[in-house]
Formats: C-alpha cells, sequence, structure tokens
C-alpha cells in the first residue's frame, strides 16, 4: 500500500454546515468552534443536535484540519440539558426500546467526545446543567466564568445521576463524596466550588471566556498535536489498567510519539534555540 494512501480517508472540515448549532473555523481550519445557538431556552439538546453532535464527533477522527474544539452557548448561558418540551415530554409517551435508543445515543455523544483525537475545550457561562453538565464534563477542558451555575439536574426528573457516564467521570473529576452529592441532590456547583474542585481549569470573565477557550485552543493546535492524540487515549485506556499495564502502554505510546517527524523537529530547534514547528507527522 502507498503510505500517500492512508490519508485519503481524510477531510476537511472547516466548510462543515452545521444544522443544529453554529460550526465556526480559523482561517487555517485548524480550531474549530461549535456554539449552542437557541439562547432563548438557554441553548437546550433536542434529539437531532444530539444527534448531530454525535454524528460530528465521530467524524472529527478523519479531520485532515480540525486540531482543536471549543464548545460554547450562545447568549450568556451554556447548555440547559434536554429540551422539557422537545426531549423530556415525548419520553414520558415511548416504549422502552425506544427510551433505550434515546439513551444509548446521549451515552454515544460522551463517547463520540471522549474518543476524537482532538482536544476539546468547553468556554462555560451562566447555565451548564444536565446533558450541558455530561457535555462540559466530556470535554478535556472546562473553562467558565463566576457566574456559571453547574448541576447535573437528574434526579429532578425523578432519575438517576447515572446518566450519560455520570457516575464514573465526575467521581474520577472532584471526587466520590462530592459527586455523590451533586448526582443525588441534583443542586447547583458554583463557579467557585467548580474551580477549587477541579471542574475548572480556570475563570475569566464572561466577555473572555470563549476568546481565552480559543487561545488555549490555537495553542493545542499549534503544539504536537499528534501526541496531544495520543495523551488523550492513554488518559481514557488508563482507567482500567494496573499500574503494570500503564507503564508498558505509555512506553509504547510514548516509542510511537518518538518516531514522528515532531520529536526530531522539537531537538533540532532546541538545540538552534528556536522555537519547534509542529506538523502533527
Amino acid at each position: 500500500m502507498n503510505p500517500a494512501s492512508m490519508q485519503d480517508h481524510r477531510r476537511p472540515f472547516q466548510h462543515y454546515t452545521a444544522r443544529h448549532f453554529h460550526w465556526t473555523c480559523s482561517d487555517d481550519g485548524r480550531v474549530a468552534t461549535i456554539t449552542l445557538n437557541r439562547p432563548d431556552k438557554k441553548n437546550p439538546l433536542t434529539f437531532e443536535s444530539y444527534a448531530e453532535l454525535r454524528d460530528l464527533f465521530r467524524d472529527l477522527t478523519y479531520a485532515s484540519d480540525v486540531r482543536s474544539v471549543v464548545i460554547t452557548g450562545e447568549g450568556g448561558n451554556f447548555c440547559s440539558g434536554g429540551d422539557v418540551f422537545e426531549i423530556i415530554e415525548p419520553l414520558t409517551r415511548m416504549p422502552m426500546p425506544e427510551l433505550l435508543a434515546f439513551t444509548r445515543m446521549t451515552g454515544d455523544l460522551v463517547k463520540a467526545m471522549r474518543r476524537a483525537p482532538q482536544p476539546i475545550i468547553a468556554a462555560i457561562d451562566g447555565i451548564c446543567a444536565g446533558a450541558g453538565a455530561m457535555v462540559a464534563l466530556a470535554s478535556d477542558f472546562r473553562l467558565g466564568t463566576a457566574k456559571a451555575k453547574t448541576a447535573f439536574l437528574f434526579t429532578r426528573v425523578g432519575l438517576a445521576g447515572a446518566d450519560m457516564g455520570a457516575c464514573g467521570l465526575l467521581p474520577r473529576m472532584i471526587g466520590q463524596g462530592r459527586a455523590n452529592e451533586l448526582l443525588m441532590t441534583g443542586r447547583v456547583m458554583t463557579a467557585a466550588e467548580g474551580q477549587h474542585w477541579g471542574f475548572f481549569n480556570a475563570l475569566h470573565e464572561p466577555q473572555e471566556v470563549v476568546a481565552q477557550a480559543q487561545t488555549l485552543a490555537r495553542n493545542l493546535a499549534d503544539g504536537p498535536w499528534f501526541a496531544h492524540g495520543i495523551t488523550k487515549t492513554m488518559i481514557n485506556q488508563e482507567w482500567a489498567m494496573g499500574i503494570e499495564e500503564m507503564i508498558e502502554s505509555e512506553a509504547q505510546a510514548q516509542a510511537i510519539c518518538m518516531m514522528t517527524h515532531d520529536f526530531k523537529r522539537a531537538f533540532d530547534a532546541f538545540a538552534a534555540k528556536q522555537a519547534p514547528q509542529f506538523e502533527g507527522n
């Protein structure tokens, strides 16, 4: 097989046409921004937007241009979760097979986000609730504002806090005791709590949070982005490994990265006292 043919399955996403949210890209296509755009309802998700987000993150595995993704909401809020009248009310009338298809679809969105090689940065202002909180949790970085209010509201509608991977992801991030409290009571986690507990990487002013997220996304996109994808993969895989398997897996991962031109470029730049230029190969 011609090595060049391994690129044939990749395609650009800079001009992707979104149907249920806004999609924009930087001029070079490296940094993409998803903006949930139903501000009148605090940007809730619908069956259609769930499915499109799931499919988009799955397809970004094959992107030839996009190297990092910012996800945010329009109008001073991130996402209020599933739309009450377009999702919650129809769910009360669905038979079990359809309910299971829906809950599997929402979980597939989280899996697609975790499997996407691009670092995902959530820029969170205002309400970040229910499924919106899970989208934030599934991201690799979370930048918030002092007005951010994060809540896992599933118990408020008579459901378990175990939704979209919450019982696995949240305790690993903020600790089991804190996760128990948020998942069982459905109470709001303040921005200050979120930063102190490790949910937020940083807090910014509302007018700056998206720009700060895009700056971080740009830094990651211009860095050793192939290696970033390996790091993300290892973080996902090592949750279920023992220490011996962890160390062996990381030995293999690092050896793979040492075979990239980026590794040699970084050494040559260091030796020449210059900044390295990474190309992800």
